[in-house]
Formats: C-alpha cells, sequence, structure tokens
C-alpha cells in the first residue's frame, strides 16, 4: 500500500489589506473571531493536514501573537516581503526541510473556505502537479482597450474565477516560483506561475461562499455567510465650544475665515468631535476624552479629523460599516451654507465613505442663548451604522 502524502499548507497573510479599511483585514474580527484565525484553524483541523505555515507582514507580529494560535501542526510564522509572490516564495523556501509531497497555497482573506473545496483539490493532485479551484463566471465579460468604449465581449462559458487553496506538487511548484523570481513580471497567483512554468493546472470546484475579503462590503457579506447577521446601531453627539480672539474657525474639517476661532485643546471642531462622539455611542465606547485625552499634550492644536478617522476605523475593525452621518451646527455666525459641500467632502473622506451618506445642516438659535449671543456655537450629530450581530 502506498505511502500517504504530505500535506503543508501555506497562509499568505503578509499584505497590508488597506482597501479594507481599519486594521489589517487579516486581524479584524469576523463572526466573533479574527480572519486570519479562521483561516488558520480551518487547515489545523484537517487530519490529512500536517503542516501549516502562515507568512505575515514584517510589522505584524504583535498583531499575530494576540491571536493565540496553538497546536502541533502549526508552524511558527514567518516574515513575508513587499511582493505576494515573494511571500509565497520565502514560505516555500521555508518548507525545504519538511520536504512535503504536497502544498496548499491559501490566502488569508478568504476565511469561509469549506472542506469540499479542500477536497476537491486534494483529490486532482493525485493525478496531476497543479490544481486550482474555480466558479463560472456569470456575468457577461466586456473588453475595452481604451477603457471607455467596448471592444469585444468575451466568452463566459470559457471564463472562471480562480479561489485558493492552490495546490501544487511542492518540488515543482518551489521550482517554479524560484524561476519566476528571476522574472520582471510580476505574476497575481501561484496558478499563473505554474501556468509559466508548463505545468498543466486541473481546474477543481470551487465554492459561492469562498470569498475574498478586499472591500469593507465583503466583511458584511461573509457575516450573512456566517448567519449571523448585521444590526443597525444609532449614536448621538453634541459639543459646544466658545469663541476666542481669532481669524478663522475649524468646523467639519474646514477653515472657515471669521472674526473669531473656536477655543479648545485641538483645533476645537465642534462638527467633528460631535460626530466622532455619535460613532463611539452607536459602538457602545466612551467619548473623544477616552481615547484623546485633552491633558496630553500631543493632541493639542491636532486637527479633529485625526478623531474621526479613529471612530471610523473602530467601525471598519468589527466588520461594521457606516450608514448615514447627520450633522447640525448652531450659530449666528460664520455663514455655514457656503462651506457645506466641503464639510460633506472632508466627513465622507475622513470616514472612508461616499459624500451621499453624510448630511450637514445649519441653523441659529433666534439670538437666543449664548449662541445666541454670539459668544460660541454648538453641533449635534447623529450616527447610524451596522454592525455583525454578537447575540
Amino acid at each position: 500500500m502506498a505511502a500517504q502524502k504530505t500535506i503543508a499548507v501555506l497562509i499568505v497573510a503578509a499584505g497590508t489589506g488597506e482597501r479594507a479599511g481599519g486594521a489589517p483585514k487579516q486581524y479584524r474580527m469576523l463572526g466573533g473571531k479574527p480572519v486570519l484565525a479562521r483561516t488558520v484553524e480551518a487547515f489545523l483541523a484537517r487530519p490529512d493536514v500536517n503542516w501549516v505555515l502562515p507568512v505575515i507582514h514584517r510589522d505584524h507580529t504583535t498583531l499575530y501573537g494576540g491571536l493565540g494560535l496553538a497546536g502541533a501542526k502549526l508552524l511558527p510564522a514567518i516574515k513575508g516581503a513587499p511582493s505576494r509572490q515573494g511571500s509565497v516564495l520565502a514560505g516555500l523556501i521555508a518548507m525545504v526541510d519538511l520536504a512535503p509531497d504536497l502544498v496548499l497555497i491559501q490566502d488569508a482573506a478568504r476565511p469561509l473556505v469549506d472542506a469540499e473545496t479542500i477536497d476537491g483539490v486534494l483529490a486532482a493532485l493525485e493525478s496531476s502537479f497543479a490544481a486550482l479551484p474555480v466558479v463560472p463566471v456569470t456575468d457577461t465579460i466586456k473588453r475595452s482597450e481604451d477603457g471607455r468604449t467596448v471592444s469585444g465581449t468575451e466568452d463566459r462559458r470559457k471564463l472562471f474565477a480562480a479561489q485558493t487553496p492552490q495546490g501544487f506538487a511542492f518540488a515543482a511548484i518551489l521550482d517554479a516560483h524560484r524561476r519566476a523570481a528571476k522574472e520582471p513580471a510580476e505574476f497575481t497567483d501561484d496558478a499563473a506561475i505554474a501556468e509559466w512554468a508548463g505545468l498543466p493546472v486541473v481546474l477543481t470546484k470551487g465554492s459561492p461562499r469562498n470569498i475574498k475579503l478586499t472591500l469593507p462590503e465583503d466583511f458584511s457579506r461573509a457575516e450573512r455567510l456566517l448567519g449571523g447577521g448585521m444590526e443597525t446601531r444609532t449614536g448621538t453627539g453634541f459639543d459646544v465650544h466658545p469663541f476666542e480672539a481669532g481669524d478663522a474657525v475649524w468646523l467639519g474639517g474646514v477653515r472657515i475665515p471669521h472674526t473669531h476661532r473656536l477655543k479648545g485643546h485641538s483645533d476645537a471642531d465642534a462638527a467633528l468631535h460631535a460626530l466622532t462622539d455619535a460613532i463611539y455611542g452607536a459602538l457602545g465606547e466612551g467619548d473623544i476624552g477616552t481615547f484623546f485625552p485633552p491633558s496630553e499634550p500631543q493632541w493639542k492644536g491636532a486637527s479633529s479629523s485625526v478623531f474621526l478617522k479613529h471612530a471610523a476605523g473602530l467601525v471598519a475593525e468589527r466588520g461594521g460599516r457606516i450608514v448615514n452621518l447627520d450633522l447640525t451646527i448652531v450659530c449666528e455666525a460664520p455663514r455655514i451654507s457656503p462651506h457645506v459641500e466641503a464639510m460633506k467632502a472632508a466627513i465622507a473622506a475622513a470616514c472612508g465613505i461616499t459624500v451621499g451618506r453624510v448630511a450637514v445642516k445649519a441653523t441659529t438659535s433666534e439670538k437666543l442663548g449664548f449662541t445666541g449671543r454670539g459668544e460660541g456655537l454648538m453641533a449635534m450629530a447623529t450616527a447610524s451604522i451596522e454592525l455583525p450581530r454578537r447575540d
């Protein structure tokens, strides 16, 4: 009886995940568990896998350690390269002494990989050097030479979307990667390197659930696939600042010329402070002072966009999204309406959302109270967010 082949799994987790917003996507929570932990555990749980090797970003050692992953099959993580191709080669070289028969190369950002997809790849490797899980392309695909006009229509019957894990005979893909590293071209996946090296790549059945987390909305979709669902939360914020001698105020991330400026430890942007607290409220967190104490000199004169970006980043880290921000500014002067569109753009940019999800309004207090006397202004805000359901 033939000896069972040894199988190593290389988890590629060396990217920064910037397009997903917030913290590196592989360390963000998904259904109450970090993305990378889900991916690694999917392979550690398989009895036919011998080793699992994560390749991480050089700056993510602490983040990775915080996952608390452990297991007899789990090898110490190694540092990756600036490119995905370089990171995979580093991982393959680290496995040379193990000399596995087969290697599965898996993107950390595909945490919903299922047993059937992995089984299909391994079955194909019994008689092939390389196997690639795919799903058929169902959309009509157009081709354009200039990015403006259609120059052709592809035959979608011949098109497939590639997934991971991509499986290979270890020695063959290591040799292919080493040769490809000497080429000027950058390959987008390991199957492409196998093709370039002349290895026949067999297609296997992928899964529509095996999505890659790239953009913020992918996390919402993944939560729905996990069955956790999303819940809508609402928070409110309120802030007041007095005027003092100066020549401009900061409001909504925009500098507005005025006869005074707003007094405060940071730039005193009451509008962004109210929005920030509204988001913190929707998250069930504290307020700006919790994260950015005014007693700390580093925040003196700081742009309040720093606070707003932090609050928006917390939403992204938890796999959520900002649905809507509604801001009202109350003052007699300066006039707000000429600056509304600029404020909306600044707020949207800080939060990583579209301008259409931001409302900015202004009113007066009809000469009543401290705002009516021109002694200061106030801002009120409401934030609606969606978060993965936890209960």
